[in-house]
């Protein structure tokens, strides 16, 4: 089964991109519904890793533990950039589930070059997929208005500029 997201965020596509790939906006997305604890510190910025997390919804009900498991497809002649978890829900609820692919892509928006086109898929699998495809779906619409919500209020990267030396004597 899948659970799809489509929207177009208020920030460049190298800014949306640099989100993506860091665990503290990951974290900032999530919150205040769902917290993530990592069970070894967070990196700046994810690099192709496995990590396993805790989950609590609002930070005090456990929900189980989850393996994110990222890999990039960031090379394609396209310019769409693939963030991919191929990790699984460990324990809790989402453990249920026979398998679990989560994708994201961005790209530069169309007629606006200055705006990310932001695709979000999850796909899921296994006997309870039916039963969980609602309240994931619910989470995923969430997941976008958060996404939206935040995608302005990420930092750009500074230039950085040649300083002119001072002569020396």
């Amino acid at each position: 089964m899948r659970i799809q997201l489509k929207t177009v965020l208020d920030c460049e596509p190298d800014v949306a991109w640099r989100a993506l790939r860091s665990p503290a906006a990951l974290r900032e997305i999530y919150a205040p519904l769902m917290m993530m604890e990592p069970e070894t510190e967070f990196p700046t910025m994810w690099d192709a890793t496995t990590t396993t997390v805790g989950l609590s919804l609002a930070g005090l009900v456990p929900s189980g533990r989850q393996r994110i498991d990222i890999s990039f497809d960031d090379h394609r002649s396209d310019g769409v950039r693939i963030l991919v978890d191929d990790g699984a829900p460990l324990t809790g609820p989402l453990a249920l589930l026979g398998s679990w692919r989560h994708r994201m892509a961005v790209a530069p928006a169309p007629g606006d070059a200055g705006k990310t086109l932001y695709r979000d898929r999850l796909d899921i699998g296994g006997a309870v997929a039916p039963a969980l495809w609602l309240p994931l779906w619910v989470v995923w619409q969430w997941r976008g208005s958060r996404l939206a919500e935040l995608a302005p209020t990420w930092a750009y990267d500074p230039e950085i500029q040649a300083v002119d030396e001072a002569p020396t004597a």
